[in-house]
């Protein structure tokens, strides 16, 4: 049914006109709408000028809020802060461009912070150790460099001491690389004990105008102990561990815990960094350790946020180094599916005198398949533990592999993965008969049951092809699988793990 609408701006006549003459009424129609089309422009227009005066408005209090936020070195933002952050306005000229031949650039954000603190260590009586990251662009093709200063508390005149920078991942690195900085002053600094704070300096090339400024360590007054920083140590051997991230097997994590528990004994800790491999099954295995004083696990998830090698790594060890650095005699770096093993009986007592003259020593490894076991009906391998079912080892030689080590950190500026390159005093390689290590290489991401391939007991006596590489049979961690499940009873008492 056709509705009528009553006349609004049309004349009687005419609307009657239309009601006779549909023809005319179309055309009349469809002149609107061109005249309204046309007018679309000059509408849009007057938006998109109102909207641009609004942003302009609104850059202005952003940029004002932005510069008086970064007079504050360190401070935590707002929320309100970090609302306005997110609003990026170009660092063009605001001049027009007259010539068109003159091209602008108009930058936005911050590709990689200037430097990203982990941690700030005393190292001895006049020496400190900054632990961070920086861009790593910025210091392949830029010469930033550092200064620290020790403010007291008591109000007397500060102490300054260029710094030493060293980038440990040299080569490893990606959007971030890893810095280590050195302030040495000509005495200590708190000598008096009246506490203060270590503030450091980073600049952003050549230039001494351009730097930012920022608290990185803070001494109470009365709490320095020189004492902390000569033996005896707390600690015989510290176990420092990399990144963990993945899904991990709990059940690998608990035998390799126990293992070195044994081996290493009462006078050692072990520092694990959960990177995201912690998983709830694979604390419950670490827990026991953790509250009987054995263990130590930090959360380190947000590393995740800047762009480095492998879970930044580097920077992980380099702030357990010095974190730890007068806590023990020796530090040991290897992974979780590494055990290390002392050959013919030894003692790693009697070994690590034999290199006490030494400032590291390095571990040669032997290379243990993560799927090949006996077809043994006599033993039941769901009850076995990893490294005392794995028993096929890699015989290749002349060929070089991953090695591991050993550092006394008292006398180390930074370190590696597999060694460091910023020591005093000498290091040693030649270490294959007095201390190796075993490596399941991936045997800790294997949530089920290892032993996926299984060989003949005639495998024992002969070398065992399989994926092209020779086997042999080495049964030396089986051995010891028994002491050690007896030790983590002594320990800590029989334990459930749940994957």
């Amino acid at each position: 049914m056709r509705k009528d609408s009553s006349p609004v701006t049309v004349p009687g006549k005419l609307f009657l006109c239309f009601e006779t003459k549909p023809l005319v009424a179309t055309l009349l129609a469809l002149t609107l709408v061109m005249v309204i089309w046309n007018l679309q422009p000059y509408y849009e227009n007057l938006i998109s000028t109102t909207s641009r005066c609004s942003a302009a408005a609104a850059a202005a209090s952003t940029t004002i809020a932005t510069v008086n936020a970064s007079i504050l070195p360190f401070s935590s933002p707002s929320s309100s802060s970090i609302s306005e952050k997110k609003v990026s306005t170009p660092k063009a000229s605001s001049k027009s461009n007259a010539d068109p031949n003159k091209r602008l650039f108009s930058a936005y954000g911050n590709a990689a912070s200037l430097f990203v603190l982990m941690g700030a260590y005393r190292g001895g009586p006049r020496t400190f150790a900054v632990v961070g990251l920086a861009s790593k662009p910025l210091h392949v093709y830029g010469r930033p460099w550092y200064k620290c200063e020790w403010i007291s508390s008591n109000g007397t005149a500060s102490l300054r001491a260029k710094a030493f920078k060293m980038l440990p991942d040299w080569g490893y690195g990606r959007v971030y690389t890893v810095v280590v900085v050195n302030c040495t002053f000509p005495e200590n600094p708190n000598q008096d004990n009246a506490g203060g704070k270590l503030v450091l300096r980073a600049y952003y090339g050549e230039s001494p105008r351009k730097f930012e400024k920022f608290t990185v360590l803070e001494e109470q007054p009365g709490s320095y102990n020189e004492s902390k920083y000569r033996p005896p140590y707390q600690y015989e051997y510290l176990y420092c561990g990399s990144s963990l991230y993945g899904n991990l097997s709990a059940a690998r994590i608990r035998e390799w815990m126990a293992y070195h528990a044994w081996f290493f004994g009462p006078k050692s800790h072990f520092v694990f960094h959960d990177a995201g491999g912690v998983s709830p099954a694979v604390r419950a295995a670490l827990a026991p350790w953790v509250r009987a004083g054995w263990a130590t696990i930090q959360d380190i998830r947000g590393q995740a946020e800047f762009d480095g090698y492998y879970y930044n790594q580097f920077l992980v060890v380099n702030d357990c180094l010095h974190r730890y650095r007068h806590s023990a005699n020796w530090t040991f770096y290897f992974d979780v599916d590494e055990y290390i093993y002392l050959p013919d009986g030894r003692t790693l007592e009697s070994v690590l005198e034999e290199f006490s003259d030494y400032t590291q020593f390095t571990i040669e490894q032997n290379p243990m398949s993560s799927m090949l076991c006996l077809n043994d009906s006599s033993r039941n391998y769901s009850r076995e533990w990893g490294f005392e079912k794995l028993q096929f080892r890699d015989s290749r030689t002349r060929i070089r592999r991953d090695r591991k080590y050993a550092i006394q950190a008292k006398n180390a500026y930074s370190t590696g993965v597999h060694m460091s390159e910023n020591v005093i005093g000498k290091t040693l390689h030649k270490t294959e008969t007095k201390i190796r290590y075993y490596h399941y290489h991936n045997s800790i991401s294997i949530n089920g049951e290892p032993c996926r391939e299984l060989l003949p007991l005639s495998s024992k006596n002969n070398v065992t092809w399989f994926d092209k590489l020779p086997y042999v049979y080495d049964d030396n961690m089986t051995k010891v699988a028994d002491t050690v499940k007896q030790f983590e009873r002594n320990a800590i008492g029989s334990i459930q793990v749940f994957q």
